[in-house]
């Protein structure tokens, strides 16, 4: 047994920092390790085939770290890769090892958020064209309409910090026009891209009152401290420091300065290289 078993949290970027974050309110008395997959993000537009593997060395650098349980911070990546991950590699690898993703924690909750029971998905393309939300939604409330919307620019405007720029809050403003103008009874939208909270203000502002807007960290934080209480065999396991680690495949200054954006903590990151 593994006597040092932080909680991974892996996402292709940045915005899985927004996850961690609602993670660290909920539970901070477990240590964890963040790694961003910044140097070849974004993942929103690769193939299922690349995806999944830079998913997969995501998820083995983790488990190499010490990690016995990895959350995918990342809906391209839950979309693309959790599937063959948890049914092809972890039976392989070891099957007292556990690979999470934000996709099932998010639609388990959708019923109890809607009551006209129209909900609106943003995304990237890969988790729009993947049809995950519609999938998995139909195992647990098929009354519920999925009116979806691609909006392949948000990741890079925000990660540029140019989301806030009179021409990217035009292309948002555009994007959440798109998807409300395809039905009119849309009562709740679900931001399915972890970079998306940055977003979630104005995109409340654009949408009114009537609507609401719903980031998916608290829902995933919430979903992860029932999943440890039912499953104690795992959460024994995890240590319980307090601490946080950050790796980087980019650049760790430029990682460092950027994710302050999105954790509002000094941030010293490690740099991992894969060829």
């Amino acid at each position: 047994m593994n006597n040092k078993s932080p909680i991974g949290v892996f996402d292709s970027g940045y915005g899985g920092l927004t996850v961690l974050s609602e993670i660290l309110k909920r539970l901070p008395q477990y240590d964890y390790i963040y790694f961003g997959d910044n140097g070849r993000a974004p993942y929103g537009n690769r193939s299922f085939d690349v995806v999944y593997k830079f998913t997969l060395e995501a998820v083995n650098f983790l488990f190499s770290q010490g990690c016995e349980l990895v959350i995918l911070a990342c809906n391209t990546a839950s979309a693309k890769a959790l599937r063959t991950i948890q049914q092809n590699d972890l039976p392989q690898m070891d099957n007292a090892k556990r690979v999470l993703g934000v996709i099932r924690a998010s639609t388990e909750e959708i019923e109890s958020l809607t009551t006209s029971n129209h909900v609106g998905i943003l995304g990237t393309n890969g988790t729009i064209q993947s049809n995950s939300y519609v999938i998995e939604l139909k195992k647990f409330a098929p009354n519920i309409q999925i009116i979806q919307h691609a909006c392949p620019l948000w990741v890079p405007l925000i990660e540029n910090n140019s989301h806030d720029s009179i021409p990217g809050k035009m292309f948002v403003k555009e994007d959440v026009e798109r998807l409300l103008i395809q039905d009119d009874k849309i009562d709740t939208i679900i931001l399915a891209c972890t970079h998306y909270p940055i977003l979630q203000e104005y995109i409340q502002e654009l949408v009114g009152p009537k609507i609401k807007v719903v980031a998916q960290g608290p829902i995933v934080a919430k979903k992860l401290e029932t999943y440890l209480s039912v499953h104690a065999e795992i959460e024994t396991r995890i240590s319980k420091n307090g601490t946080c680690k950050f790796f980087t495949s980019e650049n760790k200054d430029v990682f460092n300065s950027k994710a302050n954006q999105f954790m509002n903590l000094s941030i010293d990151s490690e740099h991992v290289h894969f060829s």
